[in-house]
């Protein structure tokens, strides 16, 4: 029997762990499975299985609450396929469980009694990862869709013996088969974290894992929950840290889902005007209701204490926080009483959301896809703010490719403006799978001119990232420089890595990725003032900026970034120190698919007043091309 505190926290929409009595538990000694559902609006529940021959006869659940809990326990094992069977409004109706732990793969949809075994092995990185804040750490981030980074290779004739889903599941990589892959390949690369497009349960391939079933679920796609514990324990014992895409924005309407899950509007708000999500079909949930808070923080809870997960992005945040984030006609506008148009019940699930998380996790990462302009989504909760503690610069992205597809000289302001607004939130700058889909173009064929020309700009655009304050996110096959947008239904085209342009992009995007964990200055001061300055904002006109990125004990590093086609051989560039300096990255270096202006040797500065300094180098610019520079530390003699 649930206890009554268990049940007060839930129905008051308190309780962070309701997975661990919600939904079905086997109990190995009394080789029963109990089975719990909230249905307040239905008058008999109970469960379905090949047992009572999907009748739910003999089955039924005893209601326990008068708030609508049913609960019952019948001698049934682990891996018994069930549904509930809910009675309401003179219907009955088949439901999967809202909280089970395991699913069918699709196009199958009923939930499996599942039981954990998995023993963890990462208590170094346990360890490790509570010592360490991350506003001051390396965080370049590989965002990868799991049933897209790699595939089986099968007979192509198959295809018309099997259906789509059939062959889909043939070349899908098992979560522990990805592990063999995806980690030394990340290793390889020097990323610090991966994130995983949503992994929860869903029906469509599609929806990219957007438009969710089981919140309790990782998708059987791949294989079992305790598989998918063993692909991030791995991680982890590699030192790899795992974030992932998690959607309380809303779920999906179909019938054997949450929408009317006991009849009436459960989980989705009982009017159509807040409940429908029309742009992607789907439903919003109402944060107005004490067990939808319940159900969703312990999804989130789920995840970390039994996953392990270093870190949650909640997709559409602005979806979530806006009565009319869709409504853009007069007559569809949907106000508070006080005029303000604020979904204030999803600001306070996501204010409670954060004090949960960040309960004894200082180190644990929240990230917020907010395309809104409310301020303070980065601010703790007790001073007023959302309770996030990363959110994704969308501005920066959107201003940067706006200038790289532009025209440059009239949209400088495009490249400098995300300055004005860099230490307002914890940002991370994100050239995520949102950028290369939907005829948006791939990374690499959004950047002007030739192949040649594509490829200097997109080694720019990367250092670009690299260099600016904030952490970093890349979607996988940038990195290799793929032609096409990104192929939902097919792997990335690894093939490309035959060819000398492609492995010079991909070997500058590793050697960055290095040089970025080695330079405290380009990560530890992202969000202190302290760590950013101008040394030349305005030079629209050679379409060069150039700024020098500090770290915390004032290690600096120089960085130019040249958006024309033009060498400039004696270029100016004021610097603070005078003294020896050297290059540190050149992306114009031929064995990186550059035409090779290089600079031999050191640098030294002249006496001379540029850019506000009285200290000048003198450089070799090249076309499309990022310099790193870094002073050289000199010897100090021993005087005896």
């Amino acid at each position: 029997m649930v206890s009554e505190l268990d049940q007060y926290l839930f129905h008051q929409g308190t309780h962070t762990k309701s997975y661990q009595f919600m939904g079905s538990h086997y109990d190995h000694d009394t080789k029963l499975t109990t089975f719990r559902v909230h249905a307040p609006n239905a008058s008999i529940v109970s469960v379905a299985c090949d047992q009572n021959d999907w009748t739910g006869k003999g089955f039924e659940l005893e209601r326990i609450s008068e708030e609508g809990l049913f609960e019952g326990s019948f001698q049934v094992g682990i891996g018994t396929i069930y549904k509930y069977c809910i009675h309401a409004n003179g219907q009955q109706f088949l439901k999967s469980d809202p909280f089970a732990k395991f699913a069918q793969k699709r196009p199958l949809n009923a939930s499996i009694v599942y039981e954990s075994t998995y023993q963890w092995a990462d208590e170094k990185w346990q360890t490790k990862k509570k010592n360490k804040l991350p506003y001051d750490a390396p965080m370049n981030i590989y965002e990868l869709h799991l049933g897209t980074f790699k595939k089986h290779e099968i007979d192509e004739q198959l295809k018309t013996q099997l259906t789509i889903d059939e062959y889909t599941d043939l070349t899908h990589l098992s979560y522990r088969e990805m592990a063999e892959v995806i980690i030394p390949y990340v290793k390889e690369m020097k990323y610090t974290h991966i994130e995983l497009l949503p992994v929860t349960e869903h029906p469509f391939d599609l929806s990219w894992g957007y438009q969710v079933t089981g919140f309790f679920a990782p998708t059987s796609r791949f294989g079992t929950p305790d598989d998918f514990k063993y692909f991030i324990d791995q991680c982890h014992q590699n030192n790899i840290g795992v974030i992932l895409d998690w959607v309380p924005a809303h779920f999906n309407r179909d019938d054997h889902g949450l929408r009317l899950f006991d009849g009436s509007p459960l989980f989705e708000p009982s009017d159509a005007r807040l409940a429908d999500k029309r742009g992607w079909g789907t439903l919003s949930f109402d944060f107005s209701k004490p067990e939808v808070n319940s159900f969703l923080i312990s999804s989130a809870m789920y995840f970390v204490e039994e996953f392990h997960i270093d870190g949650i992005r909640v997709d559409a945040v602005h979806s979530m926080i806006d009565l009319n984030f869709e409504n853009h006609v007069a007559h569809e506008k949907i106000y508070n009483p006080d005029g303000t148009e604020d979904n204030r019940p999803a600001i306070l699930f996501l204010q409670n959301l954060s004090k949960v998380l960040f309960e004894n996790r200082n180190e644990f990462l929240l990230i917020a896809e907010d395309s809104s302009d409310r301020p303070m989504i980065t601010a703790p909760v007790e001073k007023g703010g959302l309770g996030f503690n990363f959110k994704w610069d969308l501005g920066f992205m959107h201003d940067t490719l706006d200038y790289m597809e532009g025209n440059r000289r009239d949209l400088h302001h495009k490249l400098t403006f995300p300055m004005m607004y860099r230490y307002n939130e914890n940002y991370i700058l994100p050239y995520s799978h949102d950028e290369v889909v939907h005829g948006k173009l791939s990374m690499l064929d959004k950047m002007p001119g030739d192949q040649w020309r594509k490829f200097a700009q997109y080694r720019l655009l990367y250092g670009h990232q690299m260099t600016f304050p904030g952490k970093k996110l890349n979607f996988m096959g940038s990195e290799i420089g793929m032609y096409a947008e990104w192929k939902d239904q097919e792997q990335v085209d690894w093939f490309l890595l035959k060819y000398p342009i492609h492995i010079g992009l991909h070997d500058y995007i590793k050697d960055m990725n290095k040089i970025y964990l080695r330079e405290k200055s380009l990560y530890e001061a992202d969000y202190d003032p302290n760590g950013f300055e101008w040394i030349d904002v305005n030079n629209y006109e050679q379409q060069v900026i150039s700024y020098i990125r500090k770290s915390k004990n004032n290690e600096s590093l120089i960085v130019v970034l040249n958006f024309s086609d033009q060498v400039y051989y004696d270029f100016n560039l004021g610097v603070n120190d005078p003294g020896k300096y050297r290059v540190v990255m050149n992306s114009d270096l031929k064995q990186y698919g550059g035409s090779h202006q290089t600079i031999s040797g050191y640098l030294f500065t002249q006496q001379g007043l540029i850019h506000g300094r009285t200290q000048f180098l003198s450089v070799k610019v090249p076309p499309y091309g990022m310099l790193i520079l870094k002073k050289v530390k000199e010897k100090i003699k021993d005087k005896g």
